[in-house]
């Protein structure tokens, strides 16, 4: 029997990554372990319990201000234990954390293989978006197994000299998590505050947006909000007191939107599914919100899922206020350009990431993507 331990320690692996830990638990032929570091405590914690999954190791290294630093020797130095006392066949990592990156060095230092889940993204920036484009890269250079959500991402690792046996395409997970969280009968409060008004979903946390950027940002939303009174907008907050600082100065006051804090993955599945636009500077909504056909503004300089805006569901409208303005405004009041990104198709994935990947594991063999077979 293989044992696999599974290492996570934020919100968007846990969404990404809880659902191939059900899948893999009830595997006869592989013996499942989680580990997570608590990168993110809080909302690690909340998408722990919308899947049921209960850690077997936590080594809860969240605290206050935590810098780059204090994530990765804390990690380090409690992560050795783990993986001496299980050593695992195989410890899979997922996308692009600093708790992949480290866990992926740790394994390194013991000679563990590597399995990275959402392996393959890339802008080739170093610093854009920091620290992630360096963390997946680094992940890339020690992985065994790579399990590319989409061919660009494999056409990647290749060029890279990954060995072609090595990498495989299964669609990315996340589309396998919104199956078992998005609900016809949901409802929340902030629902019945937009009625029948056109909801915008708005996520902002980005690092390297921190400062004027995300000044920029939220002066361009809240000029259209004020433009359009037919809309409303939900923004669930980042923990991140400069985040705050930023939306407080430029969003506060706004009738048009509501600034809420943070919001489990089943809440937050549920108003993308409901919205009529997406703004974000995350990774994942990119890849979630085009499977309910919503548009999605990306508020990046550079993105490492450019699969969807080649496919129409995105734009890249960096952090530029009148570009991310003139963007928001168009979608807005062009029903010909709005129906166009909605109606495009989404390219990340089927729905059966999770089994192709256990089929891996435990066989050494999956059945293809069928658009890719």
């Amino acid at each position: 029997m293989k044992k696999i331990m599974l290492v996570f320690g934020t919100r968007p692996e846990a969404v990404k990554i809880c659902p191939l830990v059900n899948t893999l638990k009830k595997r006869p032929g592989i013996r499942t372990i989680v580990c997570v570091t608590a990168q993110h405590r809080q909302m690690l914690d909340q998408v722990l319990n919308t899947f049921g999954v209960v850690p077997d190791y936590d080594l809860n290294i969240m605290k206050e201000r935590q810098t780059l630093f204090d994530i990765t020797t804390n990690i380090l130095n409690s992560f050795k234990e783990v993986l001496e006392k299980e050593w695992p066949d195989i410890v899979l990592v997922h996308g692009d954390t600093s708790t992949a990156f480290v866990t992926a060095l740790a394994c390194f230092y013991l000679q563990i293989p590597v399995g990275h889940v959402e392996a393959g993204l890339r802008t080739y920036n170093v610093y854009s978006p920091f620290p992630e484009e360096f963390n997946r890269q680094a992940v890339g250079i020690v992985a065994k197994y790579n399990f590319a959500p989409t061919q660009l991402a494999m056409d990647h690792l290749i060029q890279e000299g990954k060995d072609p046996a090595t990498v495989y395409i299964t669609g990315n997970t996340v589309i396998d998590a919104m199956q078992h969280t998005v609900r016809e009968d949901y409802m929340h409060p902030e629902l019945r505050w937009v009625g029948d008004r056109k909801l915008i979903f708005i996520t902002a946390h980005r690092r390297e947006n921190l400062g004027e950027p995300m000044h920029h940002m939220f002066r361009a939303i809240r000029r259209v909000l004020d433009e359009h009174p037919e809309c409303r907008a939900v923004y669930p907050i980042h923990m991140n007191p400069l985040v705050r600082k930023a939306a407080e100065e430029e969003l506060g006051g706004c009738e048009g939107i509501h600034i809420i804090e943070p919001i489990e993955v089943f809440d937050c599945h549920n108003f993308e599914a409901r919205s009529f636009l997406c703004l974000t500077d995350s990774g994942g909504i990119q890849e979630e919100c085009p499977s309910y056909g919503v548009p999605v503004l990306v508020m990046r300089g550079t993105t490492e899922r450019p699969e969807g805006v080649d496919a129409g569901t995105a734009r890249l409208v960096g952090t530029d206020e009148e570009m991310i303005y003139r963007n928001f405004k168009e979608l807005l009041e062009n029903k010909e350009a709005y129906e166009e990104m909605s109606h495009a198709c989404n390219p990340y994935g089927d729905g059966y990431a999770c089994e192709r990947i256990a089929d891996i594991l435990e066989f050494g063999k999956y059945k293809p993507w069928k658009s890719l077979s």
